[in-house]
């Protein structure tokens, strides 16, 4: 009696360890990073800004809209499309929220082209640029893949355009001419194509550094 007994306990103690070797733990969710180069509510850039409307008004901006210059739209440089800026003019205090889906300025110094809508509301349509601090408020849930180069210049002259692409592709590796669909007849020269807002920036102050082109500037580059 007492070996049936104890033969029947080890069968019991068998077959539970194997069921709890059987068993499968579910793995937790995997936590979803956030894409490279979006910016997070809260980032704040300064500096000035510029507005802009014809002859772009109607054309198509760098995201595929038709811009339309009486509604509260802007131009970045970097910031992903629809991504939501309140841009605060650092003169009047007044401020205005602008949805980004093109790409601008293109002159050293500024940090935002806002739409003829935008300007108004903040009293810089006289003066054609304010000293300004933009804020991200909304980022988009996602920004389409892009890459960051410098630009280091623009030229009507192809010709011109090539000679300093040639020149920076012997100096740095990688240089091309991008005309842009919204501005044509204008060749941008692009240096690099970093996968960071920070590398393509630390690109900017070497080209600046060492061929002494002094406006050079990062842009992102949106896929197509």
């Amino acid at each position: 009696m007492r070996k049936l007994l104890a033969l029947t306990l080890a069968a019991m103690v068998f077959t539970s360890c194997a069921h709890k070797r059987r068993a499968k733990v579910p793995l937790p969710p995997p936590v979803a990073a956030p894409p490279p180069s979006l910016p997070a509510p809260g980032y704040t850039e300064s500096g000035q800004a510029s507005w802009y409307g014809h002859p772009y008004h109607g054309r198509r901006a760098a995201n595929g809209e038709i811009y339309d210059m009486e509604t509260m739209v802007a131009a970045h440089r970097t910031l992903p499309f629809s991504t939501w800026v309140r841009v605060l003019d650092l003169d009047n205090g007044k401020t205005v929220d602008v949805r980004i889906i093109d790409r601008g300025p293109f002159v050293d110094g500024r940090i935002i082209d806002l739409s003829h809508a935008a300007a108004r509301a903040i009293d810089m349509i006289g003066p054609g640029t304010a000293r300004v601090r933009l804020e991200v408020i909304r980022a988009p849930a996602s920004a389409a893949p892009g890459a960051f180069a410098v630009q280091v210049g623009a030229f009507r002259d192809r010709v011109n355009a090539e000679r300093v692409r040639s020149r920076m592709a012997s100096q740095y590796g990688s240089a091309r001419l991008l005309e842009r669909p919204e501005n044509p007849g204008i060749w941008r020269v692009m240096v690099g194509s970093e996968s960071t807002e920070d590398a393509a920036q630390t690109l900017a102050a070497r080209i600046r550094q060492e061929s002494g082109e002094k406006n050079a500037f990062v842009v992102r580059l949106d896929s197509e």
